[in-house]
């Protein structure tokens, strides 16, 4: 990363994963903001709206990468997105005890760090209100090619969160990204390589994809849809803005979802996002990022074989009643 000093101003590049360019660098960059010491931000392509604070945004990366010695994290006060265990308790996470582990899950050094408002700057009326946002993925993960999807709900699930939403007075914005919308990182591109899709058999329909779910909803909108020739990610803010709840899979759009002080019901089927303390700890950044209620749904298909969305529902029937 070329993080260099310009009469004070101090410049930023970052080609980072989605989520740690959220938790770790815009945070730092809007505290430059704050404090007048942000010169220009080098950034992925249609990052522009993230950084609506600073003045020059140079949006040149055509590829995000996982690898943190080439992404720009490392000059960054945080690199890690996980802990900061230096930072916070001055050791390694590896020579922390199991009781400090806890408590450093989830947690970064927030001296030179502010989540920017978001919900304050995007707020809009594109979907009439009450809304809530399905936020979905259907990707691989870093060293799991030949593994299913874990972070995601399959059509029958959608099918029920679309039918509870609908039957209790609200509208629905579904957001599953096909890779094609934004700039993407290692996993992402071998998602689209391995030509993964989401899709099941229904009876009466034959083979339905959610997209094809969304169209048997007069309440349910594609957030793909939705761009009306507008940039993605500020039409997403826009919409995400708005909403009055979020229902996600852990990742960088669950870390999203968390922006925007509204109710997150989290799907934590796989990560370090289930490390004890991650999601609950009080200093944790999912909660740093605009104090939003967060409702972790833990699940272990990785032992069980099948994914399991009961709790999901149940945490849905309790968060968003009609």
């Amino acid at each position: 990363m070329n993080n260099t000093k310009t009469l004070s101003k101090i410049n930023l590049s970052i080609n980072s994963e989605f989520a740690s360019e959220l938790v770790l660098a815009i945070p730092y960059a809007y505290y430059l903001h704050k404090n007048k010491k942000l010169g220009t931000v080098t950034t992925s392509k249609d990052m522009k709206p993230f950084y609506y604070f600073c003045d020059s945004v140079i949006e040149s990366f055509e590829n995000r990468t996982i690898v943190n010695s080439k992404s720009g994290l490392n000059q960054l006060p945080n690199n890690w997105i996980h802990h900061n265990a230096m930072g916070v308790f001055g050791k390694d996470y590896g020579d922390l005890s199991t009781e400090e582990k806890c408590l450093a899950n989830g947690v970064l050094d927030y001296s030179q760090w502010i989540a920017p408002p978001y919900k304050e700057i995007y707020t809009s009326n594109i979907i009439e209100k009450p809304y809530v946002v399905v936020n979905n993925t259907y990707n691989i993960e870093f060293g799991e090619l030949n593994q299913r999807p874990l972070r995601t709900f399959d059509i029958e699930c959608l099918y029920y969160i679309f039918v509870y939403l609908q039957e209790n007075g609200y509208n629905v914005v579904y957001k599953r990204p096909k890779n094609t919308e934004f700039t993407t990182d290692e996993n992402e591109v071998n998602s689209i390589f391995m030509g993964r899709e989401l899709s099941s058999f229904v009876d009466g329909f034959g083979k339905m994809s959610d997209y094809d779910l969304c169209n048997h909803f007069n309440n349910v909108y594609l957030l793909d849809d939705l761009l009306d020739g507008k940039s993605y990610n500020e039409q997403q803010l826009k919409i995400f803005s708005s909403a009055d709840a979020f229902i996600t899979p852990n990742g960088g759009g669950g870390v999203l979802c968390s922006y925007f002080g509204k109710p997150v019901i989290m799907y934590v089927p796989d990560g370090k996002e289930k490390r004890p303390g991650y999601l609950t700890n009080e200093h944790s950044y999912i909660k740093k990022l605009s104090n939003s209620k967060v409702y972790p749904v833990f699940d272990n298909p990785l032992e069980t074989g099948v994914s399991n969305y009961k709790d999901v529902f149940k945490t849905m029937k309790e968060i968003l009643k009609g």
